[in-house]
């Protein structure tokens, strides 16, 4: 635990510049995406409305699903996953791996070069809700709750990015 809480603080946690307390994390840099400004604020209830509970729980609430039960755990298909909440790319199947641990895992976020994570749909916060720091992911776009990162993935990159299905969903690659 001590070297998995060590590697943790080696991390580089990154925020989005001129970050806003409600809204989009991209909201004034022009970068809107598929989102809408609209969408970017929905309320509470307006979430609970789009969402399903569980998705609701997870994204917005910052939940967990159970271990094992995701719909994408052993998806082995081609494409591309997005935020459910705003449809934003976030991870490739290129990068997905089966970890055991019982949630969905890859090596890095789609877009990213090398170690940067710049041009990638996610974002890193520290998270000690737990009592003991965690990294959380974050989709860049509408702050919707993804799941975790932790240094424990394979080569090259060392990372494990744990995420929840149910703040994912899917679209294949076209053949």
């Amino acid at each position: 635990m001590a070297r998995l809480l060590r590697a943790l603080r080696g991390l580089p946690l990154r925020q989005a510049p001129g970050r806003l307390a409600r809204g989009c994390a991209g909201s004034g840099r022009g970068d809107t995406g598929s989102l809408t400004k609209s969408e970017c604020s929905l309320s509470k209830t307006d979430w609970q409305k789009k969402l399903t509970p569980e998705q609701f729980y997870v994204t917005r609430e910052k939940g967990t699903e159970e271990p094992f039960s995701g719909m994408y755990l052993n998806n082995k298909e081609t494409g591309m996953y997005h935020c459910v909440c705003c449809d934003s790319p976030l991870f490739s199947s290129e990068k997905k791996y089966c970890s055991g641990t019982g949630w969905p895992s890859f090596s890095e976020a789609h877009g990213t070069k090398d170690s940067d994570e710049s041009h990638t749909g996610i974002l890193r916060r520290l998270d000690n809700s737990l009592g003991y720091p965690r990294m959380e992911v974050v989709c860049k776009q509408c702050e919707a709750h993804l799941g975790h990162v932790f240094p424990d993935g394979p080569e090259p990159t060392g990372q494990r990015f744990c995420i929840n299905s149910v703040a994912l969903k899917f679209k294949p690659s076209k053949p």
